[in-house]
């Protein structure tokens, strides 16, 4: 006997009732296709957990790929037994002489009640059979070096011995999807990847600024975005030549609200792009109060022009925990390359913190944009980003 399975236990899609089972087949595609490297492992769903059957493959690559995918709350290398008291027996020894440790503890967990004997008794004969078949091993209820798990469950019984977590909240899919509005900066790839959490596939756009924004900094965008495609799968990229746009905003309107017009028509051109998509919602990397266009008042008046949904997943967060969650994605060394994207670049010294939908309308109105928004959609550049390659795709040709 040796391990020849990954058990995968759900997380929040254990309680979805009637759309338990789109859910469960939405994480199985998900994990089937993080593990395309692997030809020999199939992958089988079962009402309350899945498991991958290794087929001989090794199993530590594929646990390190199944801790980057949403909808897992915890999974462990297992043996899979029959549901006999002496095939568990016999499982439970090999698992615990292939450990390192002194102590241990079994804990039973009983799914399948027609089994005839108790979770507690079970844990009693499987104690007793380790300790009379093993030398230097001792019981420790409390802090054991290694605990046993063995789940009878109706197909079959499982022995695992580690417990490794997942990422939890709801495969990438399930919820819909939202158009990120994605900078070369800290928080929006953060962003992504909080709402990827809550079961939500992303498209992302970005607004170019040549020759002011570099081709690097294109690059730099890009390469975040395929750090979020470690996470919920290719990202098509739609990159907004936003030049043109931006000389116009800070010619012909005040210097100090040339910010909170800007994004405004960011918010704008998104909403046109998420339209055209079939994209409900959009999704930004804005943390309360971080920078001037982040305050309450300048969110109230951006958030006019669009009846879109704005998800901002960081609106609480502070700037350490942006970083720490930016560094554990594997994001933070692309995002503080010295590349500067369209939000840097143009910025007023004194930038208006508390604009008002009124006097933002007042200076905005007279300027005609329409033709400018026009153009820079109809020169969009669509990238699809995956792990390993790029592809430069022709779309929205038939936009307008």
């Amino acid at each position: 006997m040796t391990y020849d399975h990954i058990l995968v236990r759900y997380g929040e899609l254990a309680l979805k009732g009637k759309n338990r089972k789109t859910f469960m087949q939405i994480l199985k595609r998900n994990v089937e296709k993080k593990l395309s490297d692997f030809p020999n492992i199939k992958v089988k769903a079962k009402r309350d957990h899945m498991y991958i059957l290794l087929n001989g493959e090794d199993h530590e690559p594929i646990l390190k790929t199944c801790e980057d995918i949403f909808g897992i709350q915890s999974f462990s290398l297992a043996m899979k037994i029959e549901n006999d008291e002496d095939q568990i027996k016999a499982g439970a020894l090999e698992a615990l002489k292939l450990e390192n440790g002194r102590t241990f503890k079994v804990t039973c967990k009983r799914p399948n009640k027609d089994f005839p004997i108790s979770s507690q008794d079970m844990n009693q004969i499987l104690g007793g059979h380790l300790l009379t078949n093993t030398e230097g091993w001792t019981v420790d209820v409390h802090n054991p070096d290694v605990e046993l798990r063995v789940e009878i469950r109706h197909d079959a019984t499982y022995i695992t011995a580690k417990k490794i977590p997942g990422k939890g909240g709801l495969p990438v899919g399930t919820t819909g999807k939202t158009l990120l509005m994605l900078s070369g900066g800290i928080d929006s790839p953060v962003a992504g990847y909080l709402t990827m959490n809550r079961g939500v596939e992303i498209e992302a756009i970005h607004f170019h600024s040549p020759p002011f924004t570099s081709e690097r900094a294109k690059q730099k965008v890009e390469d975040l975005g395929r750090v979020l495609t470690n996470y919920g799968g290719d990202v098509k990229l739609h990159v907004i030549p936003f030049t043109e746009i931006q000389q116009k905003i800070f010619q012909e309107a005040p210097e100090n609200y040339g910010m909170t017009i800007m994004r405004r028509l960011m918010m704008r051109i998104s909403e046109r792009v998420a339209k055209e998509r079939d994209i409900l919602s959009i999704t930004t990397g804005e943390s309360l109060g971080q920078v001037a266009s982040q305050t309450m008042e300048s969110m109230h008046a951006i958030n006019e022009v669009t009846n879109y949904p704005v998800i901002r997943p960081l609106v609480a967060m502070d700037k350490l925990d942006i970083i720490k969650v930016s560094k554990e994605i594997g994001a933070y060394d692309i995002s503080i390359l010295p590349y500067e994207d369209c939000c840097t670049i143009f910025v007023p010294k004194q930038p208006k913190t508390r604009p008002t939908r009124e006097k933002v309308n007042e200076f905005e109105n007279p300027i005609d944009f329409s033709k400018d928004i026009e153009k820079a959609i109809e020169n969009m550049e669509t990238v699809t980003l995956s792990a390993n390659e790029s592809q430069v795709e022709d779309e929205f040709e038939d936009l307008l």
